[in-house]
């Protein structure tokens, strides 16, 4: 998962594309990176780490120009650790194109082969962002008639893109020169936000972001959501240009960006992540209330911070005391997103501190976003019982994941996840709770969808329903024996 943002502006825009990337500190962790476009010279700079570790201000201060991308990562192609695997990645023909990509690509065995010996391209990483980079350069090279690039013939780049590329992928793009390119995949699995700000010269600065929160902090007016295949242009200038590029498209968002990715304080796709997490609160009550008697609970407690609005929607509806039991270190990342198992346990000690009065003696429900590998899951259950707690009920307000998800979140083997090929009573048994309630499959989605005009999401970390329809279980295999050799 990554976050991204690229603005047009009037100004130096080093310091909002900053600012931006503090507010998606939350999407990753291992990496970040920042270019700007000044006339036709980029300007880079891109390190490991979070993004206040990353920037020094000479760093800043060479960030210069009125056009810019941002990026945050964590991996999920490329290793989490090499320096080279950040983003934005540079090619310099045609014109020079620097690119940004939140998502996956799933057919990069066949890229991989086709930008060698067909397009004759060299990549320098694992990185299925540098393939994306070159397939649309290579496309732009072929459309291009003259060094003044017309909108049309971006356009028709892009659709041949779509056609050559699998997977997810929300992207931003400057081409030197010109002026800075958005597009999406035709499925819209991934994020992308567009929102403009009149100056008050009577100028349109314009912006595209992963979550709405990025542009409101900014002062940016939401125009709307990038739609499934379509790409918009914007030239230095700032004049607008936007088409579909995409003859076959479908709105699946992804569902686990309103379970726990996204902040809640965020709009996608015209859904409130807040209002659909309270809705999630809502359903996974009733399922609990069919499960256990209200009696047997003493108090409700939610897991910091993602799973509270849905913890304090089953308080009340069971007409259970709310608490605050587990306290958050906010200098420790989110455990979910940690590269590897050992420091995913060691960091939930590190970042959850149970209170023992909140605890002794009671009957505990704890509610939480999900229960993906199950390592932070079964260490809380073991700090509340330290803390004293007397019975312990875990529920989840998303379902069982039980297969792995492909579009770009890293949950990338069967036997990572602890819900895979398990039943609900082995699950609890492996994490030693008394009572273990998911939420409903239908339920999540009716919490999502309830008052939108989208029909389908993606949620195929939790039916193994890929809405892509490219994923194969050979597929699947490929990827486990890629991370485990």
């Amino acid at each position: 998962m990554c976050g991204i943002v690229g603005i047009v502006s009037t100004n130096q825009v080093n310091q909002i594309i900053y600012d931006s990337l503090l507010l998606l500190q939350h999407r990753g962790q291992d990496s970040t990176g920042i270019a700007t476009m000044d006339g036709s010279v980029f300007h880079l700079h891109k390190a490991k780490g979070q993004v206040k570790e990353a920037y020094r201000t000479r760093d800043m201060r060479r960030l210069v120009g009125s056009i810019g991308i941002g990026h945050v990562r964590y991996a999920t192609q490329g290793a989490a650790h090499r320096e080279q695997e950040a983003q934005p990645f540079y090619v310099n023909a045609p014109f020079g194109i620097i690119l940004i990509h939140n998502g996956n690509l799933t057919n990069t065995r066949k890229l991989e082969k086709e930008l060698f010996k067909i397009d004759r391209r060299h990549t320098n990483s694992s990185s299925d962002t540098e393939m994306l980079l070159n397939i649309l350069a290579t496309e732009l090279q072929t459309v291009a008639t003259t060094s003044e690039l017309a909108p049309q013939e971006i356009f028709k780049a892009v659709s041949s893109l779509h056609q050559r590329v699998e997977g997810s992928y929300a992207s931003i793009a400057l081409i030197a020169g010109h002026g800075l390119l958005a597009f999406r995949d035709p499925y819209g699995i991934r994020p992308l936000i567009l929102g403009k700000k009149i100056t008050e010269s009577n100028k349109i600065e314009w912006i595209a972001a992963s979550e709405s929160l990025v542009l409101e902090n900014n002062g940016f007016e939401i125009i709307r959501d990038l739609e499934p295949g379509e790409a918009v242009y914007i030239t230095k200038e700032g004049e607008f240009f936007s088409q579909q590029c995409s003859s076959k498209i479908a709105l699946f968002p992804c569902s686990f960006e309103y379970v726990y990715l996204a902040r809640p304080d965020s709009v996608m796709n015209r859904i409130s992540v807040y209002e659909a997490r309270l809705r999630m609160g809502d359903y996974l009550a009733e399922t609990i209330k069919k499960s256990i008697t209200s009696g047997d609970i003493d108090v409700v407690m939610p897991i910091p911070d993602s799973s509270r609005p849905s913890a304090m929607q089953v308080a009340r509806q069971l007409g259970i005391e709310y608490r605050e039991g587990f306290f958050k270190n906010r200098y420790v990342g989110r455990t979910f997103i940690m590269p590897g198992q050992a420091q995913r346990k060691r960091s939930v000690r590190q970042k959850l501190n149970a209170m023992t009065t909140e605890f002794k003696g009671k009957n505990i429900l704890i509610v939480d976003d999900s229960i993906v590998r199950g390592t932070t899951s079964k260490e809380i259950v073991q700090m509340a019982r330290l803390a004293g707690a007397n019975k312990v009920t875990f529920t989840s307000a998303a379902p069982p994941v039980r297969y792995p998800h492909v579009y770009g979140i890293n949950m990338p083997t069967r036997k990572e996840l602890i819900a895979h090929n398990r039943t609900s009573e082995q699950i609890a048994h492996e994490l030693q709770v008394d009572n273990l309630i998911y939420q409903d499959i239908n339920d999540l989605a009716k919490a999502i969808l309830q008052n939108s005009s989208i029909k389908e999401l993606d949620m195929s970390c939790f039916t193994g329903r890929y809405v892509t329809g490219t994923i194969t279980d050979e597929y699947l295999d490929w990827v486990e024996s890629c991370l485990t050799s």
